[in-house]
């Protein structure tokens, strides 16, 4: 597979994040993380060609995959939920992982960032929507997960993350979108700025972008359909 139409792709997206902003009055940085989940190794090159650093993978075994077969310095995303038993991979890999939603897993990947040697940017995975199936910590329990990875060594709390509900009712993506940042706000110290709000996939990054996201994971929009 060529992505023969991923610069065109993304060209638009860019093109729909300054529309957004110039709407609202924004000037956020917004980085848009390429998703590769399905494709193969040449959707991360293909994405480092038309000018997109920053790749993002939900499974740890894939994106390791990936990794020994990707030759273009990209910065690698986790942004699927983490398992304690896979912590160990993700120290020194990984730029950014999105999805820490609970004071075990903070710890798992302290010790590994320890044992690397590094320190570990992370974002705290809350579920504002209060779906079941999805993970993140309630709202109300995101100031006490906060304090607690805050205090692991080897880990930086750099933001929040969250999943809207799967919709295409705006009003609903606002209301999610904006709830994640109305408590960004309310948690973000000197000392913890959480300057990050990772937020918007393909079908509502626009919405995300409207109500402040810095970065939005974007597979589909670019490459097109899955191939698992």
């Amino acid at each position: 597979m060529t992505f023969a139409a991923l610069a065109d792709n993304l060209a638009r997206v860019r093109e729909d994040i300054a529309r957004v902003q110039a709407a609202e009055g924004l000037r956020q940085r917004v980085t848009i993380v390429a998703v590769t989940k399905g494709h193969g190794p040449e959707a991360v090159e293909a994405a480092w060609g038309a000018g997109l650093p920053d790749v993002g993978e939900n499974r740890v075994q894939e994106a390791l995959a990936k990794m020994a077969a990707v030759q273009s310095p990209v910065r690698w995303h986790l942004i699927g939920h983490l398992q304690t038993n896979k912590a160990k991979s993700v120290a020194g890999r990984f730029a950014v992982v999105h999805a820490i939603d609970s004071g075990r897993v903070a710890d798992a990947v302290g010790t590994a960032a320890a044992h690397a040697g590094v320190t570990v940017p992370v974002l705290l995975q809350v579920n504002v929507a209060g779906e079941e199936q999805k993970s993140g910590c309630a709202p109300e329990a995101a100031a006490e997960l906060l304090e607690r990875v805050a205090g692991v060594s080897g880990v930086v709390v750099e933001g929040l993350m969250t999943m809207a509900p799967f919709t295409d009712d705006e009003r609903v993506q606002r209301h999610a979108f904006g709830a994640l940042r109305v408590l960004r706000d309310a948690l973000a110290t000197v000392t913890h700025p959480l300057t990050e709000l990772s937020m918007g996939m393909s079908g509502d990054y626009r919405t995300a972008v409207a109500e402040g996201a810095t970065m939005v994971r974007l597979g589909t929009v670019l490459f097109g359909e899955r191939t698992t």
